[in-house]
């Protein structure tokens, strides 16, 4: 039996969904909770420690989302693709845009989370 996916709470959704050459056919699809992952740890400097506490979800995790999302990023980059995020089982922040970065950290977890598909 596989173990179902924990929810993972995502800040806010990213401005834009889709990044990259407008030429392209192929399409690399990145989850809301991927972008999230790189926005905490690479642009908010974030350790993979302080990330899981954010996101509500093991270290362990972290860390597999951050390395899948690198590699679809490296892939766009290096191989002229159109990048998409949307999906994933992630949850928004109640306080989506008017968020400071200390307020993630101190919420209560999140008692039910839906599936959120951005399709």
């Amino acid at each position: 039996m596989v173990r179902p996916l924990k929810c993972r709470r995502v800040c806010n959704m990213p401005a834009n969904s889709s990044f990259g050459p407008q030429n392209s056919t192929a399409i690399i699809e990145m989850t809301v909770d991927e972008y999230e992952t790189i926005r905490l740890i690479d642009l908010e400097g974030l350790t993979q420690e302080q990330c899981s506490l954010r996101m509500e979800v093991s270290r362990t995790t972290t860390q597999a989302i951050y390395s899948s999302a690198r590699q679809k990023l490296a892939d766009c980059l290096t191989n002229n693709k159109m990048l998409k995020i949307q999906g994933g089982d992630f949850k928004i922040c109640e306080h989506s845009g008017q968020c400071n970065k200390k307020c993630c950290g101190k919420m209560k977890k999140f008692k039910n989370c839906n599936k959120e598909i951005n399709k």
